[in-house]
């Protein structure tokens, strides 16, 4: 498993923008297809976004045209640029790592076998 820590969360106001960072201690991070979730009081954690090894990309229907996931392979860190946020937004972002060289992006949380421990983002309206 690789160890994920996550930063850049915070409070920002309705249409503003947040940039999420997930740093991987792993030499290999290349190979690894990196995701993130979120979880929202009393709902269950859910898939946002992930990108392959190959940078193809994933994103979850709420987020399309206002998240951007990217990689830097030589700083081993994913990232999540949210902007347009909204208050349905706010939950716990979850970085998420997926070992592999596999051709789809995954998207379920059994395909991660590494996570980090969240960072909080909430939007106010």
């Amino acid at each position: 498993q690789v160890r994920l820590v996550e930063s850049g969360g915070g409070l920002v106001q309705a249409g503003g923008s947040l940039r999420l960072s997930c740093a991987a201690s792993t030499r290999s991070f290349s190979s690894y297809a990196m995701g993130w979730f979120r979880q929202a009081p009393v709902k269950e954690r859910e898939f946002v976004a992930a990108i392959n090894w190959g940078e193809n990309i994933r994103y979850t229907d709420s987020v399309k045209g206002r998240f951007i996931i990217s990689r830097d392979n030589a700083k081993s860190t994913v990232y999540l640029q949210m902007n347009s946020l909204r208050p349905e937004d706010t939950a716990v972002y979850y970085c998420a790592a997926s070992p592999g060289l596999r051709m789809s992006v995954p998207i379920r949380r059994e395909d991660f076998d590494s996570w980090g421990q969240g960072t909080q983002v909430t939007v106010s309206s």
